[in-house]
């Protein structure tokens, strides 16, 4: 291997956003790409096995096992912030629901000034990379390499629990990622014929033949290289192996695509951030740029859990004879716990009635954990309803904790810091109760484990909700995008980091505000709309679907 190697782009990062980048990038066969992923390969088996995401989180050769700093918010507690390190990314270890999140949100974006990122402008890039097992035309693509399929398993609690959230005035709604979001019923998943399909799977598969492309796992990047103000390249090395190091240098353009935690720590480390802060750590200060690392924000997920009766839950079916049955139902395509999200059924909704559009993601699962974690099953039948509020307001930050780019990074949510959040959190836990205890539910339910009857009082729910609240990984708004006149903002709205050249940052660290629900899809949709901007390829034309009558009032 050559010491210094040359390439039009290196992309660092071989997650949901880097893999696709790659892909797209290298299209044009003279154009060459360089990207590198910090972990292994994507070839451990739980990786592509849906139900593989319980054994696989916990994993440190293929994650990041990094966690939060304490804070009030979480009772004094530390929380797993882990991270996919692997090609895929997160994408390879996540839940794998296919969420486009509100319409609202991107609009709000534009709002911000970021021109072209308006949900009429970003819609044809949803559609282009999806492909979609039916569904609207208008709303959802069907040419993409992303496989988008509804849940095959039902089950009699997810039938119960969405009659529920219907009785309760949640409406059923066909299709999430469609006209609106708000309503119920069974999950889309990113799984075809029981088998996870990542962005590794999805966009590196088809590219890793190309001449063009080179992708080396197991290089951690440990900064970036500049010429004053102009990235021209990084080094890499292997935690480790201190001695082991490559420099690749870069014609075009170093592309930072390694997650709203980890970016910022590279750009620190790189000399890049608020100076004071970079200068107390003793790192030489290459740009003083103060909105790096800030602005943090995450979703916050509470849960509740019912023991059950008079139905076999996934708890008992992942045990013994049963589990045998499961793996032979997996194994001839047939609809298996094993070919599962953790997410079955789903429910949009409002904490209060007044709002205009749901600001509550709910989960359900005819399956429960252990202390409420995900990670170990019960020994008892159970269920499960996680929710978070959707547009959080507490924001925190990200910071390295020293020069040394392999030591983990701070990271400080201030989960819970906002009064509204926590009267959501609040709201929350009160509507889940009404639709556990509707009448549809009622025949399953012998009563509640978690928070427990005895937990009536407001700030009984809210003392609940710091001490076993927990993330859903949705980490964003670290390299947040925006005009250069506003201090907080780090990338401008072609995600061109403000004051730098050469130097672009396309991941879930660019988003103004984290989206209203699960962050994979809307980071492919960035990178989608990245890849154009970096080639020079004009925009699709914007779309405007016909909305439905009550949508667009809504809007209003």
């Amino acid at each position: 291997m050559n010491d210094n190697e040359c390439f039009d782009y290196v992309i660092v990062g071989g997650g949901t956003a880097g893999a696709l980048l790659a892909n797209r990038l290298t299209e044009d066969s003279k154009t060459t790409v360089c990207l590198l992923e910090a972990g292994p390969p994507d070839n451990h088996p739980y990786i592509h096995i849906p139900a593989g995401f319980i054994k696989i989180l916990s994993n440190p050769s293929y994650t990041w096992p990094f966690q939060s700093e304490p804070s009030a918010g979480t009772a004094g507690r530390a929380i797993p912030a882990t991270q996919g390190k692997t090609l895929g990314g997160s994408s390879s270890i996540n839940g794998m629901i296919y969420n486009r999140c509100q319409r609202n949100d991107y609009d709000h974006w534009a709002q911000l000034g970021n021109a072209g990122w308006g949900y009429d402008d970003i819609l044809p890039y949803f559609k282009r990379s999806e492909r979609r097992l039916g569904g609207d035309d208008r709303y959802r693509g069907h040419d993409g390499e992303l496989v988008v399929s509804d849940s095959d398993w039902r089950h009699p609690l997810c039938d119960a629990f969405i009659e529920s959230a219907v009785s309760q005035g949640v409406p059923r709604n066909p299709d999430y990622n469609g006209p609106t979001q708000a309503g119920t019923g069974y999950t889309q998943r990113n799984i075809n014929r029981g088998w996870r399909w990542s962005s590794a799977r999805a966009f590196l598969r088809p590219a890793k033949g190309r001449r063009n492309l080179e992708i080396r796992t197991d290089a951690h990047v440990m900064a970036v290289i500049c010429e004053g103000r102009r990235a021209i390249g990084v080094r890499h090395g292997r935690a480790g192996h201190p001695n082991t190091r490559n420099t690749v240098t870069a014609r075009r353009e170093v592309i930072v695509s390694a997650g709203a935690i980890n970016t910022p720590k590279l750009l620190h480390v790189s000399g890049i951030g608020a100076g004071d802060m970079l200068s107390s750590l003793g790192i030489p200060v290459v740009h003083d740029l103060p909105g790096v690392g800030e602005n943090f924000q995450d979703h916050y997920c509470v849960r509740l859990v019912m023991r059950a009766k008079g139905v076999t839950t996934i708890n008992e079916k992942s045990r013994g004879p049963r589990l045998a049955v499961e793996v032979a139902r997996w194994m001839m395509k047939r609809p298996s716990i094993l070919g599962l999200s953790p997410s079955v059924s789903y429910m949009f909704w409002k904490s209060n009635e007044a709002l205009d559009a749901p600001d509550l993601q709910a989960v359900f699962a005819p399956a429960s954990y252990k202390a409420g974690i995900v990670g170990e099953l019960d020994e008892f039948p159970g269920m499960t309803l996680g929710f978070y509020q959707q547009r959080p307001q507490s924001t925190g930050y990200v910071r390295a904790r020293s020069a040394n780019p392999f030591e983990k990074p701070l990271i400080q949510p201030n989960y819970l810091a906002s009064e509204t959040d926590r009267n959501v959190l609040v709201a929350g836990l009160k509507l889940g109760r009404r639709v556990l205890g509707a009448p549809p539910l009622a025949p399953y339910v012998v009563g509640e484990e978690l928070p427990g009857p005895q937990t009536r009082a407001d700030e009984d729910l809210l003392e609940y909700c710091r001490n076993v609240g927990s993330t859903v990984y949705h980490f964003a708004g670290t390299a947040r995008m925006g005009p250069a006149q506003d201090p907080r903002c780090v990338v401008d709205s072609q995600l061109r980091v403000h004051g730098m050249d050469g130097l672009r940052i396309v991941d879930a660290s660019v988003m103004p505000t984290v989206t209203s629900g699960n962050t994979c899809i809307p980071v492919l949709m960035i990178a989608e709309k990245a890849a154009d901007m970096i080639r020079g390829r004009s925009a699709p034309a914007a779309e405007t679907p016909d909305e439905p009558a009550q949508t667009a009032a809504a809007r209003r």
